[in-house]
């Protein structure tokens, strides 16, 4: 265990260094230059970078030294605009700063101070600014009279609602700890019933059934305690590094290689459990799978179970919800990485309660050593089989993967004894069920096989090529299915083009990739959705695809503020954004539509 934790933090390490960050550096966003004007006045025009503007309210100015020198005024030559209920600058600010003393006589150095902050529009706000600036001032041509500067006039509050994302900020920036911490682990728990969450059971099961007869309801809980908080440790790093640099782990390892890795890594595995090797042997192939994963399976293999569990968050169950991406967005603005890790932690650790609640009843319920725990080991190694294939389908082909699922259902229906006569005995009970679902698994196998070959694509309608629908006279009718259809794009260029091109009309942004578990819910039922539809008849549909996560599509998803998908953006009729209608995470179809409804 203590050389995990030491290869974890310096992984951790590693990570943080090696990563730049996406936002601005401070001297990148902000470049005051002063420079004294006929000996009274002095000029600081502070330069913005791109996408960055400064408080109106936040600018100020005063004397360091000496104590004689005053302020008479400060000018801001520049008009604040409104900006998410605050007036902003938008552009350069040139400050001109009076001076006047009530000393007349001599040359002295005066050190003048500008204090300013600001904030970039991908969601990140600066800490406040002080620059100081030394100049040699004749005080003979200085005004006598030390005027008092103009209170500058604050902007009034905007009204305006909020986003659930904006309400969970707000709770992470005024809440109490515990309430944080309880707010948290209820998002946790939420999430723990999405599809985010269900790849992970079956990967923690087949650890625990790999125990043998070294199980009990002590060793599984520990079990899945190590994995859950290996996983709780992962979401945390990935979620601060996403909050601080704009680089979301989980996503960076969303790419074939890795997905390709990790696969290979659950097909080994099965093949263990259905015995064709121990995992463990002195093999050079076994040995080197042991040091990530394969460990798992030995007895006291802790430090296995916890890099599955690391690896299994990354890569088996990227997803984006309200609470996370809330977390993100205050870790962020605030740098405060301590609460925002916290909170991150605590949401893991709500999402791991049905993996523990599992690893609890192991030792009670699941079947003790011997031949039924031979046919349950069989079937876990089939449910990884399926998990490598679930898994490299998100960068293959959709006929690639069907024919994959073709072969697989078969082969398991083979290996499950679809074909071969129950065995008597007091095991003949569980050897029917199993035939019975190898024989479910051949009829689902074959009809994926003539689905693919004729050319379907969906696993849960592979027929659907063969669907011929009828008019009232007997004749085949055209076929009028209507679907929600997207313009894909990959970058800010392609969406400037279409809001420019659709003015007057209202556009939804679908924020979406291959690898995102929730986005292929939106796609299969609430896209799907006939009442979805029909509700998106008056919106130009245009989806960015992240699959990729290249350099166009990082700054796409982070022009918005986003951390990655699923993310749904709404813009009206002008072209400019809907504030406080953005959604994040996964939404049904009945909320989906209210949302809708409250545009």
């Amino acid at each position: 265990m203590k050389r995990f934790i030491a290869f974890f933090t310096l992984l951790s390490a590693t990570l943080l260094f090696a990563f730049q960050s996406s936002f601005l550096m401070p001297e990148e966003a902000f470049k005051p230059k002063a420079s004294l004007l006929d000996n009274q006045h002095i000029a600081i025009d502070i330069e913005l970078g791109e996408g960055i503007y400064v408080y109106a309210d936040k600018l100020d100015a005063a004397i360091k030294a000496p104590s004689t020198v005053s302020i008479s005024e400060v000018k801001v030559n520049s008009v604040a605009e409104e900006h998410d209920g605050d007036m902003v600058h938008l552009h350069k600010v040139p400050v001109e700063i009076i001076l006047t003393s009530s000393q007349k006589t001599g040359t002295v150095p005066v050190t003048v101070s500008l204090a300013f902050q600001g904030c970039s529009e991908r969601g990140l706000c600066y800490e406040p600014q002080n620059k100081e600036y030394t100049f040699d001032v004749d005080l003979a041509k200085l005004g006598s009279a030390a005027a008092a500067a103009p209170e500058k006039p604050k902007a009034p509050a905007a009204a305006k609602g909020e986003s659930e994302t904006d309400l969970i900020v707000d709770t992470l920036k005024g809440g109490s700890l515990w309430a944080i911490l309880a707010l948290f682990f209820g998002f946790g728990l939420a999430l723990s019933l999405t599809p985010c969450i269900f790849p992970m059971i079956p990967i923690l099961s087949s650890i625990i059934v790999s125990q043998g007869e070294h199980l009990t309801a002590r060793r599984g809980f520990t079990l899945s305690l190590v994995y859950v908080l290996a996983m709780a440790f992962a979401y945390t790093i990935a979620g601060i590094m996403a909050g601080l640099f704009g680089e979301n782990l989980q996503v960076i390892l969303q790419n074939p290689w890795a997905i390709g890795a990790f696969a290979l890594i659950f097909v080994a595995l099965a093949f263990s459990m259905f015995g064709f090797y121990e995992i463990g042997l002195p093999a050079t192939l076994q040995t080197r799978l042991s040091r990530f994963s394969d460990k798992a399976g030995e007895k006291g293999g802790f430090s296995g179970v916890a890099v599955m569990g690391f690896l299994s968050a990354l890569i088996v169950g990227p997803c984006v919800a309200p609470g996370l991406a809330a977390a993100l967005i205050y870790i962020g603005q605030t740098g405060n990485a301590a609460l925002g890790g916290i909170a991150l932690f605590v949401m893991s650790l709500g999402m791991g309660v049905p993996l523990l609640l599992i690893g609890l009843g192991a030792g009670r319920f699941m079947p003790k050593p011997g031949g039924w725990m031979n046919i349950v080991t069989e079937v876990f190694g089939a449910i990884m089989i399926g998990i490598a294939i679930w898994m490299v389908s998100r960068v293959l082909p959709d006929w690639i993967t069907m024919m994959l699922w073709a072969i697989y259902f078969i082969v398991a229906a083979v290996y499950l004894g679809a074909f071969e006569p129950v065995h008597g005995g007091v095991r003949r009970s569980m050897h029917s069920f199993i035939k019975a679902i190898g024989i479910v698994f051949m009829l689902y196998g074959t009809i994926l096989l003539v689905g693919a070959l004729s050319g379907g694509t969906s696993l849960t309608q592979p027929l659907k090529g063969f669907e011929v629908k009828m008019c009232t006279d007997g004749t085949p009718a055209a076929a009028s299915t209507k679907e929600v259809a997207f313009q894909v794009i990959h970058s800010e260029a392609e969406l400037e083009q279409i809001l420019a091109a659709n003015r007057g009309k209202k556009v939804m942004l679908d924020f979406s990739a291959a690898w995102c578990t929730a986005c292929a819910e939106y796609a299969e039922i609430t896209f799907a959705d006939p009442r979805v539809v029909s509700a998106l008849d008056d919106f130009i549909l245009v989806q960015a695809d992240v699959t990729e996560n290249s350099d166009p599509e990082k700054a796409l998803t982070k022009q918005f503020g986003l951390f990655g998908p699923p993310g749904i953006l709404f813009f009206d009729e002008s072209g400019k954004l809907i504030e406080n209608k953005t959604l994040i995470g996964y939404k049904p179809p009945e909320a989906f539509l209210e949302h809708l409804r409250s545009l």
